[in-house]
């Protein structure tokens, strides 16, 4: 290889990257347009490959450190720039795309809302009719120490708060992502999760009512619950999408229809991630911080469910 007149071939490319490069780091990739943010990923690579060729074929010392330092520039510059836009895509997603989402599959949302509210419908009314039906969905150690001590069993969340709210984060999320994937079953398991969970806080609500204990059970739940249970209605909308796109995929082959309803099972699924941290996090150390007045707990949990709506209601103009 005639390494002069290779240099003096590829040398304009080099310049031209140094060139764009330099325009980025003082202006920021908003300088360029499209035409250039192209030309300068594919300067990128065409360096990159003579950076290789120079060390292969061990030209000078100088000429491959000088090519080093191009393609790293070029490196930082493309991918820290796709970073930067994927962070904005992320936050686009949250400000507009969820509340869109949500629009568009609450039919969904509401079902599973309906399927947990008639589970803690049945769960109340059984659970008042017949006692025996209360042990057979709440743990008895919860029974003994609200009938017998006459005290709820928040307050052992005190003093654990982070461990606590980690376990709370966990076991949401499971619970979460198990109605989703309950969808491939063909909506039996969400269905399940959806009335079972209603049951629980049916029958939790008729405990804790028969023993004069609402009043502070519900200052408890009313602030995470308020992002928490939409939440799991959120992650029950997800699973019967995707038992509709395997029942029902309509006008779509099946496949097509797990690929769209797939889809919209996905990005309420992101959703519902920060809307469980956030509802934990309260949950682990606002919920059963005896030092804040149930008034205001009550409150709390009005506020948050109101934001919630008013955010789920948004569109893009």
């Amino acid at each position: 290889m005639n390494i002069q007149r290779w240099i003096a071939r590829r040398e304009p490319n080099w310049q031209r990257l140094d060139t764009l490069l330099k325009q980025v780091e003082k202006k920021g990739l908003k300088s360029v347009s499209a035409e250039e943010i192209r030309e300068l990923a594919s300067l990128y690579r065409s360096v990159a490959a003579d950076l290789a060729r120079a060390r292969t074929q061990q030209i000078g010392q100088t000429l491959i450190q000088s090519l080093q330092n191009l393609t790293t520039r070029g490196y930082t510059q493309i991918y820290q720039g796709s970073r930067r836009q994927e962070w904005r895509a992320a936050a686009e997603f949250y400000r507009w795309g969820l509340p869109s989402v949500v629009q568009q599959t609450f039919p969904y949302i509401a079902l599973a809302t309906g399927l947990f509210l008639l589970g803690a419908l049945v769960g109340w009314w059984y659970a008042w009719q017949d006692p025996t039906f209360m042990s057979l969905v709440v743990p008895q150690r919860l029974i003994s120490q609200v009938r017998d001590e006459h005290k709820l069993w928040m307050g052992s969340i005190v003093g654990i708060e982070p461990l606590a709210s980690s376990s709370i984060m966990i076991n949401n999320l499971s619970v979460s992502f198990g109605a989703v994937a309950g969808g491939i079953s063909a909506g039996l398991y969400t269905t399940y999760l959806m009335i079972f969970n209603g049951l629980l806080i049916g029958a939790v609500g008729t405990l804790v009512g028969q023993n004069n204990l609402a009043y502070p059970f519900w200052a408890f739940v009313f602030p995470h619950g308020a992002l928490e249970l939409p939440a799991i209605f959120f992650a029950g909308g997800a699973g019967l999408l995707l038992a509709r796109a395997i029942l029902f995929p309509g006008k779509y082959r099946r496949g097509d229809a797990l690929k769209f309803y797939g889809s919209q099972a996905a990005q309420l699924v992101f959703g519902i991630v920060p809307m469980l941290i956030i509802a934990g996090t309260i949950e682990g150390f606002f919920s059963p911080n005896p030092n804040v007045p149930d008034p205001i707990k009550y409150l709390a949990g009005l506020g948050l469910f109101v934001f919630l709506v008013l955010y789920c209601n948004r569109k893009r103009r």
